[in-house]
């Protein structure tokens, strides 16, 4: 299995930027894409953004142009870098790795909240 450590998230307001960090160690052969999930209280956790090795990327429609998702094969480490932050961002953020494909995961990280405020 892939070990995963996120960090990053905190308090910032409306309008600000963040950039999570999760990098993964362990069986790190495996993994074929990295994704960004978010879970806000009562709610589903939902994928906002994914990338593959080689690039190929997936984007939440809520996060099109003010979310950037990006990879550094060599530290196997994936990065979200989110600008222009709005309330409805606020939730606990979650790492994945995938063996199979952009949309196909099977654990998470611990997670990291990001909190947005007004």
């Amino acid at each position: 299995q892939v070990q995963l450590v996120e960090s990053g998230g905190g308090l910032v307001q409306a309008g600000g930027s963040l950039r999570l960090s999760c990098a993964a160690s362990g069986r790190t052969f495996s993994i074929y894409a990295m994704g960004w999930f978010r879970q806000a209280p009562g709610k589903e956790r939902d994928l906002v953004a994914a990338i593959s090795r080689s690039g190929s990327t997936y984007y939440a429609d809520s996060v099109k142009g003010r979310f950037t998702i990006s990879i550094d094969n060599g530290k196997n480490t994936v990065y979200l870098q989110m600008n222009s932050l709005k309330p409805e961002d606020t939730a606990v953020y979650y790492c994945a790795p995938s063996e199979r494909g952009l949309y196909d995961y099977d654990y998470w990280g611990q997670g990291t909240q990001v909190t947005v405020s007004s």
